[in-house]
């Protein structure tokens, strides 16, 4: 049996690592985009899209839907993998909006090359390699098999998996495989990304299992959350600032699939439980409206603190003075709306999307405040407002002066911080665990963490290099 490590390593994004069994039964977990934007999808392989044959590839196991770990499923079917995609119901629905949106915004920059190079075919089809449609989209996600948590699912004879609840996102899962391996059973466990305790909406992270490998991600393995107060603390404090104090515009750029429910379940509870006025609140983004539905279809699965808030106020997401914006016009209308506003848009690192506009037309203006709530990566306009410390912008070729107050809040990070990794790793024997590896983290944070679980004793920490295989 061997392992090896196609995407996230030694980087945050495009996971994607292929487990290969004694029958040479090979099977992929997670299939993700690049989106740090240190390198594109790598289409020079022999293979077409994959640094591996497709074709080969036997299952998918999906830990959720976010699209550094679904972005190039469609792209493996294209590629002729023929398997099926095993994920929990909440994440088969969310990829099926994020995976759509991606074929939406790839149709845009396909006309976008035709009209520049006036459709050149042969430039064309270099360029466009990888830019799946709706199309492809629907066929890969006819594959897609809802699986339980909690429930040991036989995929083959002597192979089983089982996904269990990992925070993080609406249906995350970390994945425990069993097979057998020169004649005893073994098991390997995919963290997933690694949700943290007391997350707003999200149940904690469940322990896992013990098992003789375990690969990690390692995103916060050099930092621990900086804000201890409750959301609702900080939010009340920031809205009462910026809307109250000086009846100005507060904007929020979020990512439309996890982060928009937090803050709309947030505000709702905050003017629910804290005698705060409801401000207008705009909702900029089609596909988080979407996702709020999925959301509340499966409330079942959320925290019993957001169970408990439905029982008592009927709706998790609605309130007074609350509006989604459907089209371009009505979201470019609502930057200089002319009362105090919320205006909740996407995308949540600031590289592309609706909140661009909004930023572009507040970021000279001293009542305006931007409040960072999440991840940006470097190359982002996210990045440089999350410094704090930036003059001037560049944005759509304007140069702008950077007057609007800047805030950011580290609640809203669906990932678990150091502490949480520790108590994560800990939960392992350190006497059975036989390999752990770390995935899906910057050089740095990774190294970190390596060190201190070394220090505490964990045999065997590897950081995988990208293309790197290892024999377990």
């Amino acid at each position: 049996m061997r392992i090896t490590f196609y995407g996230a390593a030694q980087k945050v994004t495009g996971s994607k690592i292929v487990l290969e069994l004694e029958d040479e039964y090979k099977i992929l977990i997670d299939c993700g985009s690049v989106l740090d934007g240190s390198k594109t999808e790598d289409h020079s392989s022999p293979y077409g899209n994959f640094p591996f044959d497709a074709s080969l590839i036997n299952l998918v196991l999906l830990t959720h839907a976010h699209i550094d770990h679904s972005g190039q499923i469609p792209n493996l079917y294209l590629d002729g993998f023929e398997g099926q995609v095993l994920c929990t119901s909440p994440t088969l629905e969310l990829a099926d909006l994020l995976l759509h949106d991606s074929a939406s915004l790839n149709a845009r920059q396909i006309k976008r090359i035709e009209k520049s190079y006036k459709r050149s075919k042969k430039w064309k089809s270099i360029e466009t390699q990888g830019l799946y449609l709706r199309k492809q989209v629907d066929e890969a996600l006819s594959n897609f098999v809802p699986i339980s948590f909690n429930h040991r699912f036989k995929f083959k004879e002597n192979g089983y998996v089982t996904f269990y609840p990992a925070g993080h996102l609406l249906g995350a899962a970390h994945i425990v495989v069993e097979v057998m391996d020169k004649g005893e059973m073994k098991k390997i466990a995919f963290s997933g990304d690694i949700g943290r305790k007391n997350f707003p909406l999200l149940v904690d992270p469940e322990p896992l299992p013990q098992v003789d490998y375990l690969v990690m991600e390692s995103t916060y393995g050099n930092r621990k959350h900086y804000n201890t107060e409750t959301p609702e603390e900080l939010l009340k404090e920031i809205i009462e600032e910026a809307c109250v104090n000086k009846s100005g515009r507060l904007i929020v750029p979020a990512f439309s699939v996890g982060r928009t429910q937090c803050m709309l379940y947030m505000l709702n509870r905050l003017y629910e439980n804290y005698n705060v006025k409801p401000i207008k609140v705009f909702t900029d983004s089609p596909l988080a409206r979407a996702s709020t539905k999925v959301y509340e279809k499966y409330k079942s699965l959320l925290n019993k603190e957001a169970k408990e808030f439905y029982e008592e106020t009927d709706t998790l997401f609605d309130f007074e003075n609350l509006y989604y914006l459907e089209s371009d016009l009505a979201s470019k209308a609502v930057s200089n709306h002319s009362e105090p506003c919320i205006i909740i848009s996407s995308s949540g690192m600031v590289k592309g999307g609706r909140v661009e506009h909004h930023i572009e037309k507040n970021i000279e203006n001293t009542y305006a405040t931007i409040l960072m709530i999440g991840y940006a990566t470097e190359d982002s306009l996210g990045s440089k407002l999350l410094s704090g410390d930036v003059k001037e912008l560049k944005i759509n070729n304007k140069n702008l002066q950077v007057r609007a107050n800047l805030k950011k809040i580290d609640v809203f990070s669906g990932h678990g911080d150091l502490d949480d990794l520790l108590n994560f790793a800990e939960n392992q024997s350190k006497q059975k665990l036989k390999n752990l590896f770390l995935v899906h983290g910057d050089k740095d944070a990774m190294l970190n963490f390596k060190n201190i679980l070394t220090e505490k004793g964990f045999p065997n920490v590897e950081m995988p290099k990208e293309n790197q295989t290892f024999e377990l």
